[in-house]
C-alpha cells in the first residue's frame, strides 16, 4: 500500500478502532540485535567445537525443541545456550566456560529497551488524541518484559502492559474482553507477520505490520496478504497517517 492509499484509508481506519495493541520487542525497541550479539559471542566461545553456522544451527534446534516447555524470552534462551553447549562438547565444557555462557545470557536481562526511531514521538501524539485505549501486548517472560517496559520510559503512554506465554487466538480474544471491546475494533501493531498480523486478521481484527531489519528464525513466514484490514508501513511514525 502506497502513501496515497494510506491517506485514503485514514478516516475509515481511525473510526473503526477502539483498542490499539503494540508488540514490544523489535517494534517499540530493539531486541533481536542483542540476541544476535550474544549468539555471535557464544559461537566464538565454542569455536573449537564447530563453525559458527554449525553451532548456530544446533542452537536453533535446541531452542525449537525447548519451546513447548520453556516458552520465549531471555531465560529460556539462556537455558538453551547451556544445554546446547553441553551437548555440542559432549560434556567436556568446563565450569568456567559454562559460567561465561550464563553471563552472556544474563546480559539480555539488562538490555536497555531504548525506543526505536519515531516511537516515542508517535506514541505521545496518539496518547494526546485520547481516541484509543493503548496497550503493550507481548509474549515472553513476565518479569523480563515488564522490566524492559519500565526501562523504555514509555509506560506513561499506555493503559497497560500485558505479557502472555504466546500470542494465540485465545489470548487475543481475552485481550479484547479485558478492554470491553470486540475483535473487530482491535488493531494490532507489530513487526512479526506470524505472531502479530496473521492471527488478528484471521479473527477479524485490524493489523499494521512494521517490518524490522532483523528477524528471529522462529518468526519467519511468508509475508503476503490482500486482506482489507491489513496495512504495511515502513516507519513507526507513519502510524499517525493511519490513526
Amino acid at each position: 500500500m502506497n502513501t496515497t492509499d494510506i491517506i485514503k484509508e485514514h478516516d475509515k481506519l481511525s473510526e473503526r478502532i477502539s483498542l490499539i495493541a503494540f508488540d514490544a520487542d523489535d517494534t517499540l525497541w530493539d531486541c533481536q540485535g542483542h540476541f544476535d550479539d550474544v549468539e555471535a559471542d557464544y559461537c566464538r566461545l565454542l569455536a573449537p567445537y564447530g563453525s559458527q553456522d554449525e553451532i548456530a544451527a544446533k542452537l536453533f534446534q535446541t531452542e525449537n525443541s525447548n519451546m513447548p516447555l520453556l516458552g520465549y524470552g531471555s531465560k529460556a534462551f539462556t537455558i538453551s545456550l547451556v544445554e546446547n553447549a553441553i551437548k555440542l562438547t559432549k560434556g567436556n565444557i568446563s565450569g568456567d566456560e559454562l559460567l561465561k555462557i550464563i553471563d552472556l545470557g544474563k546480559t539480555l536481562l539488562n538490555m536497555p529497551g531504548t525506543p526505536l526511531e519515531g516511537v516515542e514521538e508517535t506514541l505521545k501524539e496518539l496518547h494526546k488524541k485520547g481516541t484509543y485505549k493503548m496497550v503493550v501486548f507481548t509474549k515472553g517472560d513476565n518479569l523480563d518484559q515488564e522490566n524492559k517496559f519500565k526501562r523504555s520510559g514509555l509506560a506513561k503512554y499506555f493503559d497497560d502492559c500485558i505479557v502472555v506465554a504466546d500470542k494465540t487466538p485465545h489470548e487475543y480474544m481475552h485481550l479484547c474482553r479485558l478492554f470491553d471491546t470486540n475483535i473487530g475494533r482491535l488493531c494490532m501493531v507489530g513487526n512479526s507477520f506470524k505472531s502479530d498480523i496473521l492471527p488478528v486478521l484471521k479473527l477479524g481484527g485490524y493489523a499494521i505490520h512494521i517490518p524490522y531489519e532483523l528477524e528471529w528464525q522462529m518468526e519467519q513466514t511468508e509475508e503476503k496478504t490482500e486482506h482489507p484490514k491489513y496495512r504495511r508501513i515502513d516507519a513507526f511514525k507513519q502510524l499517525l497517517t493511519l490513526l
